[in-house]
């Protein structure tokens, strides 16, 4: 037995979304639900997947000692690199 079939509603845990892969876009998944919420992901089944916590702590403590600079650096990049207007232009609703 399904969920669905509780519902008349459809369901959605994830939509479409472009991402930039190096110099190339992609096709992605942003969650709806689940522990990724708002993450995009490759794949729809990444949404509930486990955390590894060894990386979350990772990178927060990276963010922690160069998150100013990971901003500033990401603000230029959406700003000026073509691909990434590209993907933004794209995922305008």
């Amino acid at each position: 037995m399904r969920i669905d079939e509780f519902t008349e509603e459809p369901i959605y845990e994830a939509r479409m979304v472009w991402r930039k892969v190096g110099n190339k876009i992609k096709r992605a998944v942003r969650c709806t639900a689940g522990r990724r919420e708002g993450r995009v992901v490759s794949k729809p089944s990444q949404c509930n997947a486990p955390i590894d916590y060894k990386k979350r702590i990772s990178l927060k403590r990276t963010k922690s000692r160069f998150g100013a600079r990971m901003a500033k650096k990401a603000r230029r990049t959406k700003r000026f690199n073509t691909i990434s207007k590209r993907v933004a232009k794209l995922n305008r609703r």
